[in-house]
């Protein structure tokens, strides 16, 4: 369904009084994190266990007097709806805690089970010969170090996958315990850590970049 644009007080009425949770971004086009915040609700709405949420995109500018009732001096700011009252917000960016929350409202199971994590954290792993996990992705990373990793690597002309840290505060957590590596971007090969950046730009300066990726 993607995110909905309210073009319209009364669309924008409808769907908050829904018993089902509606998420709502208040937003300006002139801001970037807003957009930040659009990329990511864009993708929790095409997750099959979040479907019965609704997102919405609202101008905050545009719906004054809805800002001002719920209280939006500043965007970006989310705001969760059921049955017309807002049950919990995020003021400014945090996309982390946005996913979280969205998972606890739509009663997702928590990964408890650190087995189940783990396997899970290992499927990830593996499941490109090349998987860099980062902020954002490979056509929009959300961090300067991945926007340059990213660079380096694409140089090589190699195959790779990348994950979204952002979008999942499981495996953010779980990796850095996991990998013993506190730190992203994180580049695995075959299923074992290379390392960050930092490591990335030491393997290329002395030409091993290409070798060591290719396994």
């Amino acid at each position: 369904m993607g995110v909905i644009n309210v073009q319209k007080a009364e669309e924008y009425a409808k769907y908050v009084s829904s018993s089902a949770v509606t998420v709502v971004l208040f937003s300006a086009d002139w801001a970037e994190q807003c957009k930040q915040i659009l990329d990511v609700m864009d993708e929790l709405s095409k997750k099959q266990d979040l479907k019965d949420l609704t997102f919405l995109n609202v101008s905050a500018e545009e719906f004054s007097e809805i800002s001002l009732k719920h209280q939006v001096d500043a965007v970006p700011t989310v705001i969760y709806f059921r049955n017309n009252s807002a049950i919990d917000r995020i003021d400014g960016i945090d996309i982390a805690k946005l996913t979280e929350k969205c998972k606890q409202l739509a009663n997702v199971p928590s990964q408890n089970s650190t087995g189940s994590l783990e396997d899970r954290l290992k499927s990830l792993i593996n499941k490109s010969k090349v998987m860099i996990f980062m902020k954002g992705d490979r056509t929009q990373p959300r961090c300067g170090f991945s926007k340059q990793l990213i660079a380096i690597v694409n140089d090589t002309g190699i195959t790779y996958e990348t994950f979204d840290i952002l979008t999942d505060e499981d495996v953010r957590q779980g990796l850095k315990t996991y990998s013993d590596w506190p730190t992203y971007p994180q580049v695995y090969v075959n299923g074992d850590l290379i390392g960050g950046l930092d490591i990335i730009k030491e393997l290329s300066a002395g030409g091993e970049l290409l070798s060591t990726l290719n396994g």
